[in-house]
């Protein structure tokens, strides 16, 4: 077995791992953001798999399947940020400045 076979399958190994926590913390909360972080994470775990799979079978379309990941998950992030912002209570130190 070769060096970077052995790389890639201890990466899937963390990876499995990091799926793990992320889908307790997605069904824990306590928070809507933490939610919100949670499946960003899963996203990026989603994103290194199709990056180690480019790198396993040299097939450069699972680079491009990650960068649209990436790009959906960078808007999606921006969205969730915005509606957070829109529902947010102002605070009094806020009210006092307008």
């Amino acid at each position: 077995m070769e060096l970077i076979s052995i790389a890639i399958w201890i990466s899937l190994g963390f990876i499995i791992l990091g799926y793990f926590f992320a889908f307790i913390r997605l069904a824990k909360g306590p928070s809507l953001p933490d939610r919100a972080v949670a499946l960003d994470l899963i996203a990026l775990l989603t994103l290194a798999v199709a990056a180690l799979h480019a790198l396993s079978t040299d097939t450069a379309i699972f680079l491009n399947v990650s960068l649209v990941i990436a790009l959906i998950t960078f808007l999606g992030t921006v969205a969730f940020a915005q509606y957070l912002e829109r529902i947010r209570p102002k605070s009094k130190k806020e009210n006092k400045d307008d």
